[in-house]
């Protein structure tokens, strides 16, 4: 049985003054934020009603928990009052226990298949066991990082993790898997979780599909209520050797996962854009191109976010709290106050990229990339790289790149955000 990791609801401190360099100097690299823009003050956590009956999952491994952890145990997990954190290795990390969720995987599996090589090791030597090319982050190819030691045992955590799972918290009302590169906006997470019967077999996730599996993309977050649970317990139980097997063949764990849902009945909720598998810098608020429209609906996760993304989301998400007393942000309440913001902070800007992706090679200087970007009345930001020019017809916030230089139309952001306007109403995709 798991001793889980609680937290009571506490009041927890917004240290300010250093937080302009913390978000320009790791996240955007601009000279300086407003200070009007957080507040040093004591802000209690928002209300989570239904959150003393969910347990959040944490899925790690030992090449990352040292870096990714930490700054959960800092600012989202706070609020949260049962969680639990599983690995490949066991180990405290800045005073959490977590735990070995591989540690009843068939021994036999264990001591034959190569992808568990590095668990072995570690198994033997501890950290000390770690060499350089475990700690290196492998190019991610369209089936995954197959060089990269951690990357190929990750897979075989997600099954397990759901019995490890119902051995910590056997009366969870849903259960919420989150790598630690996921951001959650756990007030807009549980008032969507109430809008379901928990009773029921749920699985919420962001749509995915490798061959003739429609699965819920793991880094983006998923749910499951207890009996959808239970019921995977049960089919990895009565299939234990075929699905090892199939784990074994395949590369994703989480496509893995869902199959042996829809084997047991429970198919997967489509749920973006509420969940999202992009990370602030590179989320389209404004696209139109997909069968729904982010703007009026909640942001529930986000995916790929550096430790330093989530420290300062986090503390946006406390600081607007506190001057508004209303937790709940939708996609458009980002794009305004965060995205929005910070290109208005610096348009042009050198050293950035914007991640306009429709190249034209035939553009050769950027005045001629901003000419044309300027003509097409479609265009919402370009960017010259590697000289090259790329126009989009949406804005995204985009990330440093030494050498980049981008450009937004501030005018023609401006008018698209009047004419999407408030949300009257907002759409939970039900």
């Amino acid at each position: 049985m798991y001793s889980l990791r609680r937290r009571s609801r506490r009041w927890i401190p917004l240290a300010s003054p250093f937080l302009g360099c913390l978000f320009l100097y790791y996240l955007f690299a601009i000279r300086s934020l407003p200070r009007a823009f957080f507040s040093q003050t004591l802000i209690r956590c928002p209300p989570l009603p239904g959150i003393e009956n969910v347990l959040v999952v944490v899925k790690t491994g030992v090449t990352e928990a040292m870096e990714k952890l930490p700054v959960h145990f800092n600012t989202t997990l706070k609020c949260i009052p049962n969680y639990v954190i599983f690995s490949d290795f066991e180990e405290d990390v800045a005073g959490v226990h977590v735990h070995d969720v591989l540690r009843n995987v068939d021994p036999i599996v264990k001591q034959t298949n190569p992808d568990f090589e590095i668990y072995n090791r570690l198994q033997k030597q501890g950290r000390q066991g770690l060499r350089p090319f475990d700690l290196r982050d492998d190019a991610n190819t369209p089936t995954g990082k197959p060089n990269n030691p951690g990357w190929k045992l990750d897979k075989w955590k997600f099954l397990p993790m759901v019995d490890e799972a119902l051995s910590a918290k056997p009366d969870a009302k849903w259960y919420v898997f989150m790598e630690a590169d996921t951001y959650i906006f756990w007030s807009n997470l549980m008032q969507w979780l109430s809008k379901f019967d928990a009773r029921q077999p749920h699985y919420l996730g962001t749509e995915t599909q490798i061959a003739d599996v429609i699965f819920a993309h793991g880094g983006s977050g998923f749910m499951l209520s207890n009996p959808a649970m239970r019921r995977a317990s049960e089919q990895r139980a009565a299939h234990a050797a075929e699905l090892d097997e199939f784990v074994n063949i395949h590369w994703a764990g989480d496509c893995v996962l869902g199959k042996v849902l829809a084997d047991a009945g429970v198919p997967l909720r489509f749920t973006w854009p509420l969940l999202q598998n992009s990370r602030l810098a590179e989320v389209d608020t404004l696209t139109t191109d997909f069968y729904r429209k982010p703007w009026c609906f909640p942001a529930v996760g986000y995916h790929h976010m550096s430790p330093e993304e989530i420290e300062f989301m986090w503390r946006f998400e406390q600081n607007r709290y506190r001057k508004t007393n209303d937790a709940l942000l939708l996609h458009s309440d980002i794009f305004r106050e965060v995205i929005h913001y910070q290109i208005e902070l610096a348009n042009p800007r050198s050293d950035w990229d914007n991640l306009s992706g429709d190249e034209h090679p035939t553009s050769g200087s950027l005045e001629n990339c901003k000419t044309r970007c300027q003509k097409d009345l479609h265009c919402f930001q370009y960017s010259w790289r590697d000289d090259r020019c790329y126009t989009s017809k949406t804005p995204k916030l985009g990330t440093s790149s030494v050498g980049a230089q981008s450009a937004w139309m501030s005018d023609r952001i401006n008018n698209t955000i009047k004419r999407m306007g408030t949300c009257r109403k907002v759409d939970w995709g039900l």
